[in-house]
């Protein structure tokens, strides 16, 4: 399914985004769904929460904003706008 391979390389982004900071798991997401991008919030969280199922997004808290202007250039995208990420404090 279309929708599912959107979700699962945003969940694979996410955590490159979070290894490459360090970060030992992702608190928080914040994704912008454009009006013509398939996904209504509900469905969305639906497929992120199974496709964060084992990674280190399972359990984040899911901000969902979106768009209903299907004339925006970015009308046919789902973005990610924040990263919550829990890093460790190291003690030097």
């Amino acid at each position: 399914m279309h929708e599912t391979g959107i979700v699962r390389d945003l969940v694979r982004h996410l955590e490159t985004v979070a290894r490459d900071a360090g970060a030992e798991a992702i608190s928080g997401v914040q994704v912008w769904l454009g009006a013509l991008s398939q996904f209504s919030p509900e469905h969305f969280r639906e497929h992120f929460d199974d496709e964060a199922r084992g990674t280190m997004a399972e359990g984040a808290a899911l901000d969902i904003l979106t768009s209903d202007d299907p004339g925006d250039p970015d009308a046919l995208h789902v973005m990610i706008r924040s990263v919550d990420l829990e890093v460790s404090e190291t003690e030097e």
